[in-house]
């Protein structure tokens, strides 16, 4: 009988060092969902608009010295018609 005992606290030590393992493992998944949800937010409410303004003004400067060079007419839209040299 004495034998039986040691067996059933080896085989419960054993499930508590699985039982450990398992909690470590769900503890490190809970870490990385929570480092890819603060990287999101990072993306998200800092890179983003930050990148947004950045293209937004360069888009402006671009069609300012566009409408500057030819105004608001067809060509503006279109682009510039070139002509054709005969020679």
């Amino acid at each position: 009988m004495p034998g039986s005992v040691a067996s059933l606290d080896t085989a419960s030590l054993s499930s508590d060092g699985s039982y450990d393992s398992d909690e470590e493992e769900r503890i490190a998944e809970e870490e990385w969902r929570e480092s890819i949800r603060q990287l999101q937010q990072l993306f998200t409410f800092i890179l983003m608009p930050v990148l947004g303004r950045w293209l937004g003004r360069r888009w402006s400067k671009w069609a300012y010295a566009r409408y500057l060079r030819l105004g608001l007419g067809k060509s503006f839209f279109l682009g510039e018609q070139r002509q054709l040299v005969l020679s």
